[in-house]
C-alpha cells in the first residue's frame, strides 16, 4: 500500500476539528457505519441545532458525507478525504462507540429514523 503525505494545512484543520469532544464522538459513532441526526441527539444528549452545527463543520471540511433518505439525513465518514488515514488512526485510539448505538437499538430509537 502506497503511503501519501497529507498537506500540513489539511492535517492541522482535521486535527483541530477532531480536537472537539463532540465532533470526535460523532466520528467514532460513524466509524463503522452511518447515523442520522436524531441518533446523535439521543446519544450525545444535545439539541438538534447544536448537533447540526458540529456536523456542518465536519461536512464543510469534507470529513463526512451525507445522504438524504426521505426526511432524514444519514452521515458517514468520507474515506476519500486526503486526511482519512489520520482520522482512521485517531479513531482506533478512542473508546469504541458501538455500545452507545446498541443501547439506542435496544431502546428502539434507531428504528425511528428508518435505519
Amino acid at each position: 500500500m502506497e503511503k501519501t503525505k497529507v498537506e500540513l494545512e489539511n492535517a492541522a484543520q482535521t486535527l483541530k476539528l477532531l480536537g472537539d469532544r463532540t465532533r470526535l464522538t460523532i466520528m467514532g459513532l460513524i466509524k463503522d457505519g452511518e447515523c442520522c441526526v436524531c441518533e446523535f441527539v439521543e446519544v450525545l444528549q444535545m439539541s438538534q441545532p447544536s448537533i447540526s452545527q458540529h456536523l456542518r463543520k465536519l461536512r464543510d471540511a469534507g470529513l463526512v458525507k451525507e445522504q438524504r433518505r426521505g426526511q432524514w439525513i444519514f452521515y458517514t465518514i468520507n474515506t476519500a478525504h486526503p486526511t482519512s488515514p489520520i482520522v482512521q488512526q485517531i479513531l482506533e485510539q478512542i473508546p469504541d462507540q458501538k455500545e452507545k448505538l446498541r443501547a439506542l437499538e435496544e431502546a428502539g430509537l434507531r428504528i425511528q429514523c428508518g435505519s
